[in-house]
This record gives structure tokens, sequence and C-alpha cells, in this order.
């Protein structure tokens, strides 16, 4: 049988085997510092024929879950990962002074950063609890991080790597002090042992040019694998002017000021062929993208909400009962609220108390019907904290204005009887999906 050249070419070059896969990647959920929405991440990576791509967004898995569906669903192979901000004891405390505290808060600080790579569901779990301490353990102003004792808790199920110029290896090497980054080294070491990987990276940097040599002497010197990456914001090089200008609304900057963070069109989606060439003297650094993704062998799945129970009546209580226990608490302060509600305010036009309890009544069982009276008395519940704490929040927007049983607790300050709102707008039987207040 004769079989068309052209095709097999094409059949040959589509099975063969990858020789990089990107482990850097910044979405648009890197907070106004990634400008790579995850639907176009998904184009880009089936257009390079990669088989396999990390995502690790600074400080947070905002984007993890749309990053898994979306590349899966194109035949991609989804590597969940974060790139986190690390306080070592012997690093300068000084924060950048950009006069914004949420902007030190969210986006690129003085604290060097490692990148985290879940290799199975222990992984991801970790990184979970290690992107929620980054934003729970520092005080006042202080900026997204966590310490580095918190690793030792938490370093199960993942592969490290050392962060590239903005880690706290190269940090250190950059300013001649050798003896605390080999100390930073061996601490990872000792913390991930045989997942812990020198990062390289290439954007034509001077701080990278100087540092790589004694990079790779020092991984070397630990035993330690090396791998090559690039760190991706943004699609192609000719992104980079208008990428400059995001990286400046984020610390409140001018383009035209000198003394400000800058990267490089260099940190864009590079294609294997762009990364291979720039790679070609360090074979066994791409070899290692490889073996990275396949160690990573967990993807985060879609599942239904799991909702804290608002009232512990122990281990041994069945659905049932927490579901009948949730209702009878859900009506007892609907029905309080209602007439602290009406004893404080005037009817709408045309309505009757009886009207609103007849509403109420109707409203609170559907709620109890669809399995949500505990979510009420969580929203109710938070929200209340908020206005004894000063904290502002909305009156009612969306569809959520139009329940009665979110006005009587005080969830929204809108009377939907007033205002001629549907409750059904926000609830129904007929579409079963959770409920969603805006805050």
């Amino acid at each position: 049988m004769i079989v068309n050249d052209c095709s097999t070419a094409e059949s040959l070059a589509f099975i063969a085997p990858p020789h990089f896969i990107h482990l850097r990647v910044h979405s648009a959920y890197s907070l106004l510092e990634g400008a790579l929405p995850i639907a176009k991440l998904a184009k880009l990576t089936v257009t390079n024929n990669f088989p396999a791509i990390a995502l690790t967004d600074r400080n947070n898995l905002f984007g993890v879950l749309e990053f898994s569906n979306k590349l899966a669903d194109v035949g991609v192979q989804p590597i969940a990962g974060l790139t986190l901000s690390v306080d070592f004891a012997d690093q300068d405390q000084q924060l950048m002074q950009t006069g914004n505290s949420f902007y030190m808060a969210t986006q690129h600080t003085s604290y060097p950063s490692i990148a985290m790579l879940a290799m199975n569901e222990t992984g991801y779990i970790n990184l979970m609890k290690l992107s929620s301490q980054a934003f729970l353990d520092p005080v006042d102003s202080q900026p997204a991080h966590i310490h580095i004792d918190r690793l030792r808790n938490y370093h199960e199920g993942l592969i490290i790597l050392t962060g590239g110029p903005d880690g706290p290896i190269d940090e250190k090497l950059r300013t001649t002090d050798r003896a605390v980054a080999v100390a930073r080294l061996r601490l990872l070491k000792e913390i991930f042992s045989s997942c812990l990987y020198v990062e390289i990276q290439r954007h034509y940097i001077s701080d990278e040019l100087s540092v790589e040599p004694l990079l790779l002497d020092l991984a070397y010197d630990c035993d330690l694998p090396i791998v090559a990456t690039n760190q991706c914001y943004f699609q192609k090089r000719e992104d980079y002017e208008a990428h400059d200008a995001l990286i400046c609304i984020a610390e409140g900057r001018y383009v035209v000021e000198d003394n400000r963070r800058r990267l490089t069109p260099e940190h864009y989606f590079k294609s294997e062929a762009d990364m291979v060439q720039l790679f070609s003297d360090l074979p066994e650094a791409l070899d290692n993208t490889i073996e990275i993704a396949q160690r990573c062998h967990y993807r985060p799945l879609s599942r239904p909400p799991i909702l804290p129970k608002y009232i512990l009546a122990g281990k041994d209580t069945s659905d049932d009962e927490q579901h009948y226990l949730e209702a009878e608490e859900l009506s007892r302060q609907a029905r309080v609220g209602l007439n602290n509600r009406l004893s404080n305010l005037s009817l709408a036009q045309g309505y009757s108390r009886d009207d609103y309890y007849k509403r109420l009544e109707f409203e609170l069982k559907v709620i109890i019907q669809m399995k949500f009276p505990g979510y009420f008395l969580i929203v109710s519940d938070f929200i209340k904290w908020s206005k004894e704490q000063c904290i502002s929040v909305g009156p009612g927007r969306g569809s959520g204005a139009g329940s009665l049983v979110a006005w009587s607790l005080t969830i929204t300050d809108l009377d939907p009887l007033r205002f001629g709102l549907l409750f059904e707008r926000f609830l129904n039987p007929e579409r079963i999906s959770m409920p969603d207040f805006d805050i």
C-alpha cells in the first residue's frame, strides 16, 4: 500500500515528542500584571502544539479551575501552579514605596518569589493552603507573602522552581552574597529534596546574564537539576508597550519614569522552537521541563459547592437533621426580622402586613425546598458582622434584591414589594442553581 508522503510527515510531526513545556505562565488573573486571558492562553497552547502547560499566577489560584477546564477541553494537560512570595528571615524588610497599599499588597513586591507546581491532589491542596496564608499572614499593609517556615508544613506533592531573577537565590547572587544564596538553596533542598529545580531564565536582562554562571555552578555544587523557563505575561513581542503601561497602572507610576519596574519584549509566549534555540547550549534544562510535566499528573475538577454548616449539631447529625435545624433557624430569624422591619418602616403602598407575611412564607418554602437555608444564614451572618465593624456593604444589587427573606435578614436594604421586585428572578425551583447575592 502506498502512503501519501505529506500526510505521513504531518502525522509524524504531530506525534513527535515535545522538547519544551512552558512552566511559568501568568494569566490575566495575575492582577494588573498578566495580560493573557485563559481563553487566549488555551488557543495559544494549541496553536503552538504544546501538550501541557503550567499556570503560575502571582500569589493566587483565581484562574486555576477555568484554566484546568479550558485546557483539558482542547486536549492539553493543565498543570496547576503558583508564583508565591516568600519571606526569608535574612532578607531586608523594606517594601516598595508605591504610596498605595492595595497595589503593594497584590503586585510585584520586594519579597522574592518561587514557583510551585502541583504533582497530585495533595500538592494542589497545599497550593490552596499556601495561597490563602499568603493573604492571611501579612499584617497592616504588608504585601501578600508567607514565611519560609510555612513551606515545611505544606511541601508534600509540590515541585519547586527557584524563581529566576525574582527568586531568593538570584537575589543574593546579584549582591555577591553567595553564602546566603547557598544557605537558602540548601534550606529549600532540605524541605523539597528531589522536587527542587534551579530555574534558568533568559530574557536578555543584565541581572540574568551576570548571575547565570554563578547559578549554574551553584546548582551543580548542590547536585540539583536545572530547568529552562520563560515568564510569559503577554502574547507577542508587539504587546510589550501596552503591557508596560499596565505595569505602570499597577504601581501608580508613569511610563516616562526611569526608576521603576520593567519587563522586556522577551516576556512573551515563546514557541517551542524559540526556546530550543535559546537554550541550545543547555539541553538538560529543556529536557527537565518535560520531566516536570510528566511528574505533574493532577488537574483540578469542578465540584458542587461545599458550604459550611451554620449550626454545629454534632458529628452524628444526619444531613436531613442538619437541614431541618437550619430551616427552623432561618424561619425564626426571617419572621423576627420582618417584624422588626415592619415595626420601623411604613408598608408599601397597596400592601398589608398579611401580604408581607404571605410573601415571606412563600419564599421560605422555596428556600427550604431547594435546601438553601444554610446559605441565607451564612450570608446574613457576615453581612451583620460587616455592618457592626463599619465595613460598607451594598443596599442590594441584582436579582437578590427581590428577596423579602433577604430584606428581613438585613442582607439587603430594599423592600422588594415597594419596588415590585420578583423573588423568582433570584431563586426558582424550575432552574436549579446556587443563589448568588451581590454584596
